[in-house]
């Protein structure tokens, strides 16, 4: 997608009206999948009325792993940001707070990270102001020229000033979907006002739009209602596992020494009915994360992985925060990887 936009590949893969634009605004809306979107399109009738349809995010499908392929164009296997939490140097790298679970400095982003992100153009950037300074901003947003906004309102005025000035590309990043999500679940009221909000925002930025330019939304993500009922534990094969990394609908599990061979046999049998349970070899060789993954990206996850094909999470015991959550991503399932790809004009 990015590359098309940037010049480095066929633009007719892009939905007409940005493939005839001389510039163009991408919008990512952090959690609005094509089935939630489907769900509220009463809710959302500017988005409903767009041009498009849905197309597939990477694995796992999740916020760190999704926008870090959006603005490199490559697929995690390359990039390397394995999911909200992977290993990384013996430790596990919370890739959002971009901090360590034990008590060592955090890794170099462009370490952890080396492709370039936006083929190395300074391309204008608007997200939240609050992310600026951040690891992952380093990670996936390097060299951008950055524009904090402080509430949505903001957003297109943003947008319209960099369109005026010239620029050909503009990428935006919204969250709200995904934060009400997580707090109040998917069959709630507080969704669906977000939805509407959200709706409101692409109407306001396909206004802001000078002749000749248009806009292009698409997710990093969808969402599965899990809530309390949901989750599940893993005391039952947790004697196996030296730690735990992943989140809760894309579980890796580190083993102890010598018994990885033991803990995929169990957890395959407790939890098979459930969930897909690969080996990490079987992950790579399967190309879960995207085609030749190398073994140092491979190391990045456990020694089994388990991604979820019920409305269930498996819970990190030392990692208690993701047990509030009530929609929950990162599995395989066409409601999580599946967003939408929508685009309109003035």
């Amino acid at each position: 997608m990015l590359p098309a936009l940037l010049g480095h590949g066929p633009r007719d893969v892009l939905p007409t009206a940005v493939a005839r634009a001389r510039q163009v605004v991408l919008l990512v809306l952090d959690g609005l999948g094509w089935h939630l979107l489907g769900e509220h399109a009463a809710d959302a009738p500017t988005l409903a009325a767009l041009e498009g349809g849905p197309v597939t995010t990477v694995a796992p499908s999740t916020t760190a792993a999704a926008l870090t392929s959006i603005t490199t164009g490559v697929p995690p296997a390359r990039h390397g940001v394995a999911g909200y939490r992977f290993r990384y140097g013996g430790e596990v790298l919370n890739a959002l707070r971009w901090r360590l679970d034990g008590r060592g400095s955090a890794p170099d982003p462009v370490e952890v990270q080396a492709v370039p992100p936006f083929a190395g153009a300074a391309l204008p950037v608007v997200s939240r102001a609050e992310f600026t300074d951040t690891g992952f901003t380093k990670a996936h947003l390097r060299g951008a020229d950055l524009r904090g906004w402080q509430t949505s309102a903001t957003i297109a005025t943003h947008c319209r000033a960099l369109l005026s000035d010239g620029h050909p590309v503009v990428y935006a990043y919204y969250d709200g979907v995904d934060k009400v999500a997580h707090a109040h679940g998917l069959a709630t009221p507080f969704l669906r006002d977000e939805v509407a909000a959200t709706d409101r925002l692409v109407a306001d930025l396909l206004a802001a739009l000078p002749a000749g330019a248009a806009l292009l939304v698409t997710a990093d993500h969808g969402q599965v209602q899990v809530g309390p009922a949901g989750q599940r534990s893993l005391a039952e094969v947790d004697g196996l596992v030296d730690r735990y990394s992943g989140e809760g609908r894309f579980r890796s599990l580190h083993a102890r020494g010598g018994a990885a061979v033991e803990l995929l046999e169990a957890t395959r049998e407790r939890f098979g009915g459930e969930a897909w349970v690969r080996s990490r070899a079987e992950v790579v060789e399967e190309g879960w994360l995207g085609p030749a993954m190398s073994a140092v990206m491979a190391g990045r996850l456990g020694d089994v992985v388990l991604a979820p094909h019920e409305p269930v999470a498996f819970a990190d015991p030392g990692y208690r925060v993701e047990q509030r959550l009530e929609s929950m991503h990162g599995s395989l399932t066409p409601e999580e990887i599946l967003v939408p790809l929508l685009a309109g004009a003035p």
